[in-house]
């Protein structure tokens, strides 16, 4: 009888063997940039909460939500690039760790600085997954990617907002220890996700043959279809601070809800309509779009804003709905000029250079917005801020269609 063969090393199945087919990775990516967004609004209706407990006003609670972009920005600038020479996979992988170190913060947070920590560290994770994911999954879409890509990802954060407030609110509402246990299911969530994103396909020998080194933000050549983009992706972002960093308070103080889930379902309506118009425009071009979504945006708003002036529930949800319609259009249509814009080889740059402008009017928006709430009220504070929004989407379909007509004409 022959002797058994010893199982050596190079009878073992390699990890790289194991790796996810194309189909696999582009969804697997879409999960993380949906994991991004559900940490960016997971605090949302835990704020009420921490402005009860710790007696907080409007101007800290909108800081605890403007950390995070304010974090965000500086990895983006730094590390932007990283995925184009190390791989897509160990950038999301380190993104994925550093997020569910923030989570943990959040877990077991006993004051405001613990809270501040884990926020820091949501933006560090993010900066470093969710450019990489949304790169992967224009790497992997296959025909017409970069449309499939930008759709794609406006559903998947869509869903990572709808999670964050429904999940969020219940546990709040009907769970114990509300101003924590939503941020152990969101840290179960990032180890499970990481737990799949370790069979993504590594680096290229494209990418093996760069070397990193920090660079300084990049432009492409396309400059105008880039600003374009990362104009829409402002504007969707801003508006997005108003529901996030303050719509759990607006329902409580000028919609007059007491209810921590029925206010995180209100809001998520909104996150829902983002998935849903998603879905419905991916066909068509996103200068159309990003033309149609000021439009939507401006008519949420003012619904918001006719809301809290007359205490009504009835046009609060219908200001989610239209307001979230407005945000996938700019977005979406945002993030597929980005998209044209990059050159293959720098796209994790291109889309991270984008994420930083549409970051940083983010927190811009979300301390100014504090600010005003604190000094003359919420429902002021909107009516200042609205406008704001509306002259950002309006830049941004001005550069689209420029850019079309001169695409036309050369």
């Amino acid at each position: 009888m022959s002797s058994p063969v010893p199982r050596t090393a190079s009878h073992r199945p390699s990890l790289t063997s194991r790796r996810l087919g194309p189909g696999a990775s582009f969804w697997t990516a879409a999960v993380v940039a949906g994991l991004a967004l559900w940490a960016s609004a997971a605090p949302t209706v835990v704020y009420p909460l921490y402005a009860a407990r710790w007696d907080l006003t409007p101007t800290v609670t909108t800081a605890i939500f403007a950390i995070y972009p304010i974090v965000l920005i500086p990895v983006l600038l730094v590390f932007g690039g990283l995925s184009d020479v190390i791989g897509r996979r160990a950038t999301i992988l380190t993104g994925l760790g550093i997020l569910a170190a923030g989570c943990l913060a959040f877990a077991v947070a006993p004051d405001l600085g613990w809270v501040l920590a884990g926020r820091a560290l949501m933006g560090a994770g993010v900066g470093l997954s969710l450019s990489p994911a949304t790169a992967a999954m224009i790497d992997f879409g296959g025909p017409s990617r970069a449309h499939r890509a930008s759709s794609t990802t406006t559903a998947a954060t869509a869903t990572g907002l709808a999670l964050a407030t429904l999940v969020g609110g219940a546990l709040v509402q009907y769970a114990p220890a509300p101003m924590h246990l939503s941020f152990w299911v969101l840290f179960a969530a990032a180890v499970a996700t990481f737990g799949v994103a370790l069979f993504l396909p590594g680096r290229t020998a494209e990418q093996a043959a760069e070397r990193w080194r920090p660079r300084r933000m990049l432009i492409p050549a396309a400059r105008g279809m880039f600003a374009a983009g990362a104009l829409g992706i402002s504007a969707a972002y801003t508006m997005g601070a108003i529901f996030l960093a303050l719509g759990a308070q607006i329902a409580r103080e000028l919609v007059r809800s007491d209810n921590a889930f029925a206010d995180g379902a209100i809001i998520a309506i909104s996150a829902v309509m983002i998935g849903v118009v998603a879905v419905l425009a991916r066909s068509l071009s996103p200068v159309l779009t990003i033309t149609i979504g000021p439009i939507a945006a401006t008519v949420g708003l003012g619904l918001l804003i006719a809301a809290g002036a007359a205490h009504s529930l009835p046009l609060f949800i219908a200001s989610s709905v239209v307001a979230g319609t407005g945000y996938s259009l700019l977005f979406s249509g945002g993030l597929g000029l980005v998209s044209r814009s990059a050159p293959a080889e720098h796209r994790g740059a291109v889309l991270s250079a984008a994420y930083v402008i549409g970051y940083f009017a983010q927190a811009a928006g979300a301390l100014a917005l504090g600010a005003l709430a604190t000094s003359a009220g919420l429902l002021t504070a909107l009516e200042i801020g609205s406008p704001v929004i509306l002259v950002i989407g309006v830049l941004a379909l001005v550069l689209a269609n420029l850019g079309r007509r001169r695409a036309l004409t050369t």
